[in-house]
């Protein structure tokens, strides 16, 4: 006799109300051989179905793990009630990590236990792939720079970014000033160091940049990083110098505290200026905006807070006429994370990928269509929650020789840590 209740002849992810978390266990990935640490983190649940993110690299997996005593127990597709809960133990930078990898999870979760993808739980998308621009490190030549750039155009994408800056000019005489010492450090913040550039040394930086465009011409967006620890006053020299050549931004210029040094830079540059992969949370973004100080946003997802958390970063910056570019430079899983953000946004531009040259950077994960990137885009998954599960055999082959995580190997340690930890009387 065939059953008169509904739910009796579907076949369900899992019973949402009674799902409760389990566990939150590690893997400590090394996504390169030198050393790129990308920590994958799993929550698992009563109903059998877990949910998987990723500390940014280079952030300790702890950032995550600390944060078990808080979800055990508790129902993650309360993605927002858990989220508040645990923020107070996230920060700037790679201290943000452990809430941006759960929330990562708990979105993951979420998605499957409602048989939905991420993107929905964001309000749907507005695209069906996301742009891809690809990061490329220092070439000791410009030529050598537009030939690699070249080679990225010819995969398909559409939206470039180079590393620019004062590294290269370190060896050459007479390209900088600086006081002894400051030049092997990159823990002086920019207007603390007080290196300064010559005439010489940006002549020889606006000469690389004139080589590359020679290569790949001027229809490609072509984005610029990584200028090194130089104040204010010399970024506006070098950004007036290299106004001819069309660049999609200037990243990273100053410390993105800085409200008024950015602000000078947008009065005064005719490139659009772009900061944001350290700032932790929508809040810490709105100096920024209500200044006008800079003309793209840059979160990065496994800094910012997570998927719900960049969606409304790059929606608080459409209110005040400012793009959202994201920044990225993790495994599939942050990026697929990243993606399912990115289609939920109105003023998304471009995603970064950092591992354009990693030959098994697609193999983490399964899933999804390969290779991820078609043509210079990621195609929005449609699966559940992430849309994608791990390469179990993959990520055994690269975990971190030594750490006791292994591949999600029991967390008891954490599981009797307390603390009184709320914020207010």
């Amino acid at each position: 006799m065939e059953s008169k209740r509904i739910e009796d002849n579907v076949r369900t992810y899992s019973r949402p109300s009674d799902l409760r978390i389990t566990d939150v266990r590690a893997a400590a990935l090394q996504l390169t051989p030198t050393g790129w640490m990308c920590p994958l983190i799993r929550i698992d649940t009563n109903q059998g179905i877990y949910g998987i993110g990723e500390v940014r690299d280079g952030a300790s997996k702890n950032y995550a793990l600390m944060l078990k005593r808080l979800l055990i127990g508790e129902n993650p597709c309360n993605v927002d009630k858990l989220f508040r809960k645990i923020k107070q133990f996230g920060g700037h930078a790679r201290q943000g990590g452990g809430v941006c990898a759960v929330e990562m999870a708990l979105m993951d979760l979420a998605g499957k236990a409602y048989g939905v993808p991420c993107y929905m739980l964001a309000g749907g998308k507005f695209r069906d792939k996301v742009r891809m621009y690809c990061d490329t490190p220092n070439e000791p030549t410009g030529e050598a720079m537009g030939k690699k750039l070249q080679g990225r155009i010819d995969k398909g994408f559409t939206f470039l970014k180079m590393d620019v800056g004062i590294e290269m000019l370190a060896d050459i005489p007479g390209a900088l000033c600086a006081p002894a010492g400051m030049l092997d450090t990159r823990t002086v913040m920019h207007p603390f160091t007080h290196i300064r550039l010559t005439d010489k040394g940006i002549r020889i930086l606006v000469e690389y940049v004139a080589q590359v465009r020679s290569v790949i011409g001027y229809e490609i967006p072509l984005a610029v990083d990584h200028f090194g620890h130089i104040g204010v006053e010399d970024c506006l020299r070098l950004g007036e110098a290299l106004e001819p050549f069309n660049l999609a931004w200037l990243e990273d210029m100053v410390p993105w505290q800085l409200t008024e040094q950015w602000r000078l830079l947008r009065t005064h540059l005719k490139t659009p200026v772009c900061t944001g992969e350290d700032i932790y949370l929508h809040d810490h973004f709105k100096p920024l905006f209500e200044a006008q100080a800079i003309s793209v946003c840059h979160p990065d997802l496994a800094t910012a807070g997570g998927i719900l958390e960049t969606k409304k970063i790059g929606d608080l910056a459409q209110e005040y006429g400012i793009s959202m570019a994201i920044h990225m430079a993790g495994s599939p899983v942050s990026t697929i994370a990243a993606v399912h953000s990115a289609a939920a946004t109105e003023n998304f531009i471009a995603l970064e990928h950092h591992f354009t040259d990693l030959p098994y950077w697609d193999d983490f994960v399964t899933g999804i269509p390969k290779p991820i990137i078609q043509d210079g885009y990621i195609p929005v998954p449609e699966g559940p929650g992430l849309g994608i599960d791990l390469n179990e055999e993959a990520i055994r082959a690269h975990l971190t020789p030594g750490d006791p995580a292994g591949y999600f190997e029991p967390s008891t340690y954490w599981d009797a840590d307390r603390s009184w930890d709320r914020l207010w009387s």
